[in-house]
This record gives C-alpha cells, sequence and structure tokens, in this order.
C-alpha cells in the first residue's frame, strides 16, 4: 500500500508503575528519542498502580516532552493496573512496556510497520534484551539461555513467527508487546496472576494471549520492536532467581497449560522435591559449575511455589 493511501494509527503506549519513580523518569526520558510516522497519532498513558513516591510528579515532568496522561488505579497489582489501561486508552492499538525497560528509537514505528503488515492479527511481540547493572557476575551469562526470563530476556530468533496457544510460553512477555484494544476488550488479565504489592507472581499477559489465540485471533512475534529491561545489581544473585522461580511455580499451579507442561506432584512430593533439590543447590553451589547448581536451584524454588499456590488454594475452597 502507498504511504499516501495509508489510514492514520492511533496507539496508546501503556507503562504500568507502582513506586519505581527513578526509573519510570529514565523510561519516558527514553520515550521522548522515539521516531514516530507522520501518519500515527500516540499518547503515553502511565497508570499509576497507588504509588505513595513521586510517581505523579515524573508524569507531570514530560507533560511538554510526551503527549502523556496519568490513570490511577487503586487496586494493588500489575494486572489491575493494565486492565485499569485497557479502559482508558484512546488509541486503535496498545503498545506495553515497562518502566524498568528501554524502547528502541524505532520501537514505535516498528509496531506501526507490523500493524500495517499484519492487518488481521490482535497480538505482536517483539525481543528483550537484559541491560545489566554494571558487570554481571560470571555466572549469569553461563546460565542465560537457560533462565533468560529471568532477567528479561525475550526472543523468537531474527525471523517473524506466527503465534501459537501452544508456544506462547515462549514470548512475547509484558516489557514488550502490543495487542488490537477492540480485540482487548473482550478479556481481562487475570489478577491473580501477575505481580502485586508484596508478591511476586508472573503469567498474567501470557494466560491472556494464550487464551485470546485458543479463540481464534491471530497473533505475530517480529525482531523489529526492541526494548532493553535494566538489570540492577540487586537482582543479579541467586536470590532473585529463587524469587522469580518461585512465582513460576505459582503460576504453573494455576494455568492449566502451564500444568501440563510442567508435572504437577502432590504436596507430600513437593515437600520431598524441596528438600532434595535445595541440598543438592547448596552443596553444588560450591563444587560444581553454574550450568549444574542453576538447575537444583530452579527445581527447590519451582517446587516451593507450586506448594505454596496449591496450599493458598486448598485454604479458599
Amino acid at each position: 500500500m502507498e504511504s499516501g493511501t495509508e489510514h492514520r494509527l492511533s496507539l496508546t503506549v501503556a507503562v504500568c508503575t507502582w513506586n519505581r519513580c527513578a526509573l519510570l523518569r529514565r523510561a519516558l526520558e527514553q520515550m521522548t528519542r522515539l521516531v514516530v510516522p507522520p501518519e500515527v497519532e500516540w499518547e503515553v498513558l502511565v497508570v499509576n498502580n497507588r504509588s505513595t513516591d513521586g510517581t505523579d510528579e515524573v508524569i507531570a515532568e514530560f507533560a511538554d516532552r510526551l503527549p502523556i496522561r496519568r490513570a490511577w488505579e487503586p487496586e494493588p497489582g500489575l494486572a489491575n493496573a493494565r486492565n485499569r489501561a485497557v479502559a482508558e486508552a484512546r488509541g486503535e492499538y496498545i503498545l506495553w512496556t515497562d518502566d524498568d525497560c528501554l524502547v528502541d528509537p524505532d520501537w514505535l514505528a516498528a509496531y506501526a510497520r507490523a500493524f500495517r503488515r499484519w492487518p488481521d492479527a490482535a497480538i505482536f511481540g517483539g525481543p528483550i534484551e537484559p541491560l545489566f547493572e554494571g558487570e554481571p557476575p560470571a555466572w549469569i551469562p553461563r546460565v542465560l539461555d537457560r533462565i533468560g526470563p529471568v532477567f528479561g530476556l525475550q526472543t523468537l530468533g531474527e525471523e517473524p513467527v506466527e503465534l501459537t496457544p501452544d508456544t506462547v510460553s515462549a514470548g512475547p512477555y509484558g516489557g514488550n508487546m502490543a495487542m488490537r484494544r477492540d480485540v482487548l476488550q473482550c478479556y481481562r488479565f487475570d489478577p491473580g496472576l501477575g505481580v502485586r504489592h508484596g508478591e511476586y507472581r508472573i503469567g498474567e499477559e501470557t494466560e491472556l494471549m494464550r487464551a485470546m489465540l485458543a479463540a481464534g485471533v491471530k497473533g505475530w512475534w517480529t525482531p523489529e520492536p526492541r526494548v532493553r529491561h535494566w538489570v540492577p545489581r540487586k537482582n543479579q544473585t541467586p536470590a532473585y532467581v529463587r524469587r522469580w522461580m518461585v512465582g513460576h511455580g505459582h503460576y504453573i499451579v494455576r494455568s492449566p497449560a502451564e500444568g501440563r507442561r510442567h508435572r504437577r506432584f502432590p504436596p507430600y512430593r513437593l515437600r520431598i522435591r524441596i528438600v532434595r533439590y535445595e541440598v543438592q543447590y547448596r552443596i553444588r553451589r560450591l563444587i560444581a559449575p553454574p550450568e549444574i547448581w542453576i538447575r537444583d536451584l530452579v527445581r527447590a524454588s519451582r517446587a516451593r511455589g507450586q506448594l505454596l499456590e496449591q496450599a493458598a488454594m486448598e485454604e479458599h475452597e
């Protein structure tokens, strides 16, 4: 289609945030460098998820540099904030990123090209590259291909990939995805999943996309819209890997599809696995390479999350 005959695209860039105003400032500063095609109208919608820091002041700082506005979501949880963004967005498409992500200057234009290339699709995603503060510990590069999502790594290759319900677990992820708003309004992010104030869980975007794809919605992953995910030094630790994997364990129990991908065990078996792999991790951390001990850490942590989630679900039955 010739550029002169292309209809104008209306886009909403959605960022949900809670008490990370310094990171938000940097993310918004990066957005001021976005190259916006002339046929694109856009806005930045920042959802303040009940922050108590200077989040609103940071949003106001960019009023004369970005087409920015603020929405308020009082109910804690990333899924609730994302549902608020869907309700408040004005764009034909919603482009999602996080307050700890830096979008490439071509990011918005790359998504605009994808929307025109696949007009019948309603789900899109792109690569995320970890941006480590300083030099990461030597063990991280050695196991990044095994635990990449812990640090935000997301890639499906150098060519576009059509998304399916069976493959969407490998991405896209919330730091770099886009959806057509009219389709998205028929679905909701599950508040029982995702990061919540004081709790760390994952998977709300994956479950929503899986439901959309299962219903026949089309989706594409494309390598062009690129994002970098900030990984501070405090998160470059085995303790952070443990926390993330415990969250994954919660998700396995709540998601029927993930439960099929990962074996589900009765509580007594989970307790045995926790003890077994925790002991192995502590010993192997001293004598074995990270490619070995990281597996024990992942298994022990994931089993702990499964056990905790099963117990919580039984309490509410």
